[in-house]
């Protein structure tokens, strides 16, 4: 009788451990090819998103990978100029976020903190009252604020007047397979002027919105106003 007992128990707990596992896997396989959401540590894409921001990426964007590997099984798709993308620094062992600014063949280049992109220079115009309300509580006397035109996006930049960063280069056509990326906080970001163009196979997937945001400085209270925003 006792044995019968053991017998169940083993086979019940064999059972339960073999439903957790297949749980666990696929949670993680779609967590690894189809959807994701990523904590954002730093400021690099401020004023679009601030440090708390927990993003939604849609890792099914541009393609289909195999489960834990940079493998693709399908491709439709290739990131666009103006589109946030979530990928693996080419020098560190983590995930970024940025702006794709530069796609292949295109000549990109600096000066003075405007961006020129196959030769025409992005237009910059001052935010509108609506849209400087609309920005998380950043406002300081070294800060600016822009709406930067790329294509037929129309977003937020921030420039940094006392921060040391690079603010000129000269032209550089993206290789074929690559992409060149900017933060949207230009004068406090770590992108492609620092660690050079990301390569396609690196790419995880378009960021779509926030989808909760907390506020380290005031003991991680949520920001309600930020939960499910649409990125720009």
């Amino acid at each position: 009788m006792k044995f019968d007992v053991k017998k169940k128990l083993l086979s019940i707990m064999r059972g339960w451990v073999g439903t957790i596992l297949i749980a666990l896997l696929i949670a993680t396989s779609i967590k690894s090819s189809i959807a994701d959401w990523y904590v954002v540590p730093t400021g690099s894409m401020k004023p679009n998103i601030v440090e708390g921001d927990r993003i939604f990426a849609n890792k099914l964007a541009y393609d289909l990978k195999v489960p834990y590997t940079t493998f693709h099984i399908g491709h439709w798709s290739d990131p666009k100029r103006g589109d946030i993308i979530v990928f693996n620094s080419p020098i560190e062992n983590k995930c970024l976020v940025k702006r794709v600014i530069g796609i292949p063949g295109d000549r990109i280049e600096m000066l003075d903190n405007v961006l020129y992109v196959n030769g025409d220079a992005l237009r910059y115009e001052p935010l509108t009252q609506k849209e400087f309300e609309d920005l998380p509580s950043l406002r300081g006397f070294d800060y600016k604020f822009y709406l930067e035109k790329l294509d037929k996006k129309k977003y937020p930049v921030m420039f940094m007047v006392y921060q040391k960063s690079i603010r000129s280069f000269k032209m550089l056509i993206v290789p074929e397979g690559k992409y060149f990326m900017m933060g949207d906080n230009r004068d406090n970001s770590a992108d492609s002027r620092y660690f050079g163009f990301v390569d396609r196979k690196n790419v995880l997937g378009k960021a779509l919105a926030i989808v909760i945001s907390l506020d380290y400085e005031r003991n991680y209270l949520p920001r309600k106003t930020r939960y499910f925003k649409k990125l720009p």
